[in-house]
């Protein structure tokens, strides 16, 4: 038996980007080509109570489902000496359910379970990877976010498995948090105590861009007193950063452990099945990964908070930091949105500030200056309307070039950082929920500005639509609010609004275009409002 071992999972950690919904001429290619690097294992997919398995997919309802791949992965092919394995995450599936291995052609359970799982149902836990053995599979223990663990419960850990005999014990890196001497430490605990005919399996997550580095040196610590399991993707294909890429740590391995891999094939079927693939879809490192693997987070948290609400690094940091770590490790949009609600809707007594500006603003002509591309496009008509009507200005996220505002309004924590150090606080309003202790800003209430029943409740030109209702201008005319289109090109200065994750350009217009219709409604025959430059968002004329 060979002291390191490949595991290849792309084609089931590697799904989870395209929610596993490969061609099954692709599942068959790639396993065709992982088979044709020398890779010693290769996994298929996850095992789903609630799967109906009709192909085009690597979700299975049983093992069984398996075998048509497999047989045609190793049709006329001359390497026979792989393995095949499926996962089952603790609570999605009854291995009671699972056929003899004896009559199928997966030979390995890869059985993965949370803290929060051991910890409420150890003896559920205990007893599914019992029957996993009983039903004569190789198990492969997997203990999701290793290092969450405190060394007692490592200890407690890697004495079940002693008790237990799994082919491997997982060392799983599940939020890329790992630094090398985190891992050097877990090594000493479990190398120290795990029985020696026990295989340690690493999987690790590329947030912090460590995954090669801490393979490289989970290689050096195992040496060769004991044998060595590494998770690997081709192209590094994972949920946000990413796993460990199978090309480089093969490359590794053949060059410098004279390993009987083959990088050239493994480059083949990245350039045949991956690249389509990754156009269409996104993974690798990125800044939100990179803060998930800092906070042990979910990544979806992160990156609802910095593409939905484009909060900066100290923003996300108290929010994360008062949600629960179990909560925290899981994506949840409500708790989410709940919680940044509650950080964002620091009360203000605005009651005088509100008071001072409608005693500027009221009956006024106003001109609201969004940051969209028509501000520069239209700029000679914008020019005649301010010539004609001499309205009073404000901009909102940003100070546009050329044209003289009367105020700033901000709703935006990254925005307002760009400026807040070089611009005329006495002309700026502030929403409360940018976290400031710059003096001289009108600072407004933050809860009574945004359309809470939206899921673009915080859309910084609503809000401001929403203070000037208070304000009651005569009239509003809107210029640079465009709408998105399909290239999200239209914003000048590198601003972009706030984009919910999972809803498109379309879905974005439409529903703004809703809260703007909803909002003339309200302030018909107080406030005339029009478009001054073009609008997908305008549900009448533009002028």
């Amino acid at each position: 038996m060979k002291q390191i071992e490949i595991l290849d999972c792309t084609l089931r950690d590697g799904g989870r980007v395209i929610d596993c919904r490969y061609p099954d001429e692709t599942i068959i290619g790639l396993g065709k080509h992982l088979k044709r690097a020398g890779i010693n294992i290769i996994e298929l997919g996850f095992l789903r109570d609630d799967t109906v398995f009709a192909g085009n997919s690597t979700f299975f309802s049983s093992p069984a489902d398996c075998d048509v791949y497999i047989e045609q992965i190793c049709e006329n092919e001359s390497r026979q000496n792989e393995k095949y394995v499926v996962f089952v995450d603790f609570g999605l599936y009854d291995v009671n359910c699972l056929e003899e291995a004896e009559k199928v052609r997966v030979s390995g359970i890869r059985f993965g379970f949370t803290k929060k799982d051991y910890m409420e149902h150890k003896r559920q836990v205990v007893e599914a990877m019992q029957t996993v053995k009983r039903k004569g599979y190789e198990l492969y223990l997997q203990t999701v976010n290793s290092n969450g663990y405190t060394t007692a419960e490592l200890l407690e850990l890697i004495e079940l498995a002693n008790f237990i005999s799994p082919k491997s014990f997982g060392i799983v890196d599940t939020y890329g948090s790992m630094y090398l001497d985190d891992l050097e430490y877990m090594w000493s605990i479990v190398n120290r105590h795990l029985d020696k005919h026990i295989a340690v399996d690493f999987h690790s997550h590329n947030n912090m861009q460590m995954s090669f580095a801490l393979a490289q040196r989970m290689i050096q610590l195992a040496a060769d007193e004991r044998r060595l399991v590494l998770d690997t993707t081709l192209n590094g294909m994972g949920k946000c950063a990413g796993n460990l890429n199978t090309e480089l740590i093969v490359d590794y391995l053949a060059r410098k452990k004279d390993l009987d891999y083959d990088t050239d094939v493994i480059l083949d079927a990245i350039d045949r099945y991956l690249y389509p693939i990754k156009a269409e879809s996104e993974w690798g490192y990125s800044v939100p990964a990179f803060m998930a693997g800092l906070y042990k987070a979910h990544p979806n948290n992160v990156i609802f908070l910095t593409e939905k609400y484009r909060l900066n690094n100290k923003d996300i940091k108290y929010i994360l930091s008062g949600i629960d770590e179990a909560k925290r490790q899981r994506y949840d949009y409500d708790n989410i949105q709940r919680v940044y609600k509650e950080y964002s809707s620091c009360r203000v007594e605005d009651s005088e500030t509100v008071r001072r500006l409608a005693s500027e603003i009221s009956g006024k002509e106003v001109l609201v200056l969004a940051s969209g591309k028509t501000v520069v496009d239209c700029a000679g008509r914008i020019s005649e309307y301010v010539a004609a009507y001499r309205p009073l200005v404000i901009s909102i996220n940003y100070v546009p070039e050329g044209i003289k505002c009367d105020y700033y309004f901000y709703a935006n924590t990254i925005h307002w950082e760009k400026v807040s150090k070089g611009i005329d606080h006495r002309r700026c309003i502030v929403s409360s929920n940018i976290h400031t202790d710059v003096e001289d800003v009108a600072m407004v209430e933050y809860s009574r500005l945004i359309a809470e029943d939206s899921p673009l409740f915080d859309n910084s030109t609503i809000m401001l639509l929403n203070l000037l209702n208070l304000l009651q201008p005569a009239r509003i005319s809107l210029a640079g609010f465009d709408g998105l289109n399909e290239r999200k090109d239209n914003y000048v200065e590198g601003t972009c609004p706030n984009i919910v994750s999972g809803m498109d350009y379309r879905e974005f217009n439409r529903e703004i275009a809703g809260l703007v219709r909803r909002y003339r409604n309200k302030t018909r025959g107080k406030i005339e409002v029009q478009f001054l430059t073009p609008s997908k968002y305008d549900v009448g004329e533009a002028i």
